[in-house]
C-alpha cells in the first residue's frame, strides 16, 4: 500500500500510524503535541475557575514536575539517549512533546555550557493573546521548575540559570533564555 499523505478516503480498517508518510507522521505528532498543551491549557483554566490563580499556580507546577520526570524517563527509553549529561539533557529537552512546538535555538558553548532561546512559544503566544496579564506570572513561576526539574534528573552537577523571560517588549522579542552549565 502507497504511504499515506492524508485520511480522507475511505475507511481502513486496519489502519496504522506507520501507514503514512513520513511528513505526514511529523505532521501528526505536532498534533499530538498540541493536543497534549491543549489539554494543559483547560485543566489550568478549570483549576484556575475553581480554586484561583494562586491555587492553579500550585498545582501546575506540581503537574508539570511529574509529567518532566515521565516524559524524560519515556523519551530516553524510547530513543536510547544514555548519559547524565548536558548534551542528553538537552537531546530530551528537545524531544518533549511541548518544546516540539517552540521555536527555539541551543548554543553549544562546549560540552559544559550552552544556551537555549526560546524565540516562540505557543504557551505564551496564546497568554498574550488573551490579554489577561497572566503570561508573566505563569511563566516566571512554572518554566524555571520545568528547566531546573529537567537538569535535576540528569545531574545534581548541572545548572539552569533564567537569562531572559517575560515580559518581552513585542512579539518578536525572545520568550525566554536559559543557561545551562555542568
Amino acid at each position: 500500500m502507497e504511504k499515506l499523505s492524508d485520511y480522507s478516503k475511505a475507511l481502513i480498517p486496519e489502519l496504522r500510524l506507520e501507514d503514512f508518510s513520513q511528513d505526514t507522521l511529523a505532521e501528526i505528532a505536532r498534533l499530538y503535541a498540541k493536543l497534549f498543551l491543549g489539554l494543559d491549557g483547560l485543566w489550568y483554566r478549570r483549576v484556575r475557575d475553581r480554586f484561583g490563580e494562586e491555587g492553579a499556580l500550585i498545582c501546575d507546577a506540581e503537574t508539570w514536575e511529574d509529567i518532566v520526570r515521565y516524559e524524560t524517563v519515556m523519551i530516553r527509553r524510547y530513543l536510547k539517549i544514555k548519559g547524565n549529561d548536558l548534551a542528553a539533557l538537552l537531546k530530551t529537552t528537545q524531544l518533549s512533546p511541548w518544546f516540539q512546538l517552540t521555536r527555539s535555538h541551543i548554543e553549544l558553548k562546549d560540552k559544559n555550557s550552552a544556551v537555549l532561546t526560546v524565540n516562540y512559544c505557543p504557551t505564551v503566544d496564546a497568554l498574550e493573546n488573551k490579554g489577561e496579564g497572566s503570561e508573566n506570572r505563569v511563566c516566571q513561576s512554572i518554566c524555571p521548575k520545568i528547566y531546573q526539574g529537567i537538569a535535576a534528573l540528569f545531574s545534581p552537577n548541572i545548572s539552569v540559570k533564567c537569562l531572559k523571560t517575560l515580559p518581552r517588549k513585542s512579539k518578536d522579542d525572545v520568550c525566554c533564555q536559559w543557561e545551562y552549565h555542568s
